[in-house]
């Protein structure tokens, strides 16, 4: 199993990210880093990606005439095997 060694630290939210307005079929990121030890991690999804510095990208934003799968709101969460932390929630809307 893990052993707690001295020098690791449960992760916590550095920068949060900010509401976001972006157009239709545009890239979009919503900035988030986290620190920790070991290096927090989290899942990439479908077309968003996690990025090394933990933002979230989106190649593209899905919006159709009755349906906007990412406009939503969104927050970062970070895990190591000593815990977890989530950020401030953030919106993210197509205009």
């Amino acid at each position: 199993g893990s052993r707690l060694r001295q020098e690791d630290f449960p992760p916590r939210i550095v920068e949060h990210p900010s509401d976001l307005i972006v157009s239709k079929g545009e890239p979009a990121t919503l900035n988030c880093k986290a620190e920790g030890r070991p290096t927090p991690t989290d899942d990439p999804r479908s077309h968003r990606m996690l990025l090394p510095s933990g933002s979230l990208f989106f190649l593209r934003i899905v919006h159709g005439r009755k349906s906007r799968p990412d406009e939503g709101v969104y927050v970062c969460v970070a895990r190591n095997y000593l815990g977890e932390a989530v950020s401030h929630n953030a919106s993210l809307e197509v205009a």
